[in-house]
């Protein structure tokens, strides 16, 4: 062969290669700068709509790096590799992993929707999951609680956008429902301005919206009486629990029975 020829098919090789090589990596260079420009943009958005700020590192890592693949996957095909089959494997690849991480992914996207749609916030006393307390940390796959007896209990997010979600203290004001029975033979009007009376000098009690206090119902060995303040939510156990202790001293004071359940066993003789 021509020594002149073979050095022509040499240089139109490298001519050729070089050619598709330098523009693979200027595919690659130029398509991670915009990869990052868009995550960037991505990263600003989400900052601006105060979204939580583990949900936006990992949004940023997942954009990021498809976007690189993408990047990749188009460099490669400009040296002329044959990205099909590759898709295929990735494909395949993708198909496995979400059906061994279904439950993890199920919880990602709770969390993705307890950071979007917010139904509570860090510091929120909510019954979720199965469990009640308050809100210490939500992250992408489950949420913390503290319980009221100091337990810390981590609870999948997808167990928690899956039933009904409770909170307790999302609003400023709380209605504060007491009942108490008094005999039938105590007077209800003598009862009824004993519970007034005390809400009346309960300063932590609302003025507006107005308690209710009525009878709410005849059972079997009680007249029931329905009494519910309004209170500010942070006051509402330690004023549950000192009302309970003024009426009962009250109603002790004045005379009027509290029922308690009862049963009268007769005896009968049986003649032999």
């Amino acid at each position: 062969m021509d020594v002149q020829a073979i050095l022509k098919q040499i240089t139109e090789y490298f001519t050729t290669y070089s050619l598709n090589i330098l523009g693979s990596l200027l595919i690659f260079l130029i398509g991670k700068w915009i990869a990052k420009k868009l995550v960037s943009l991505l990263r600003k958005l989400m900052i601006k709509q105060q979204i939580d700020e583990t949900l936006i590192r990992f949004l940023d890592n997942i954009v990021y790096y498809t976007l690189l693949i993408v990047v990749l996957m188009a460099a490669a095909d400009r040296l002329g590799v044959n990205t099909s089959s590759f898709l295929a494997i990735v494909g395949a690849a993708g198909l496995a992993v979400g059906l061994a991480l279904k439950d993890s992914l199920g919880n990602f996207a709770s969390g993705v929707m307890l950071v979007f749609f917010r139904p509570f916030r860090i510091g929120d006393v909510v019954t979720a999951g199965g469990v009640t307390g308050k809100v210490e940390g939500i992250s992408i796959f489950n949420t913390t609680f503290l319980t009221f007896d100091n337990q810390r209990m981590i609870v999948p997010n997808g167990q928690i956008t899956n039933g009904v979600i409770t909170n307790i203290n999302a609003n400023p004001i709380r209605r504060l429902d007491l009942v108490f029975g008094i005999s039938y033979g105590d007077n209800i009007l003598t009862a009824k301005a004993i519970f007034k009376s005390i809400l009346e000098n309960e300063s932590r009690i609302l003025e507006e919206p107005a308690p209710r206090i009525a009878v709410s119902e005849l059972a079997d060995s009680s007249v029931n009486f329905n009494v519910r303040p309004w209170v500010k939510t942070e006051d509402y156990w330690d004023l549950k629990w000192d009302l309970t202790e003024k009426i009962k001293l009250a109603l002790d004071e004045a005379g009027i029975t509290i029922p308690f359940p009862q049963r009268d066993v007769h005896l009968h003789q049986v003649e032999k």
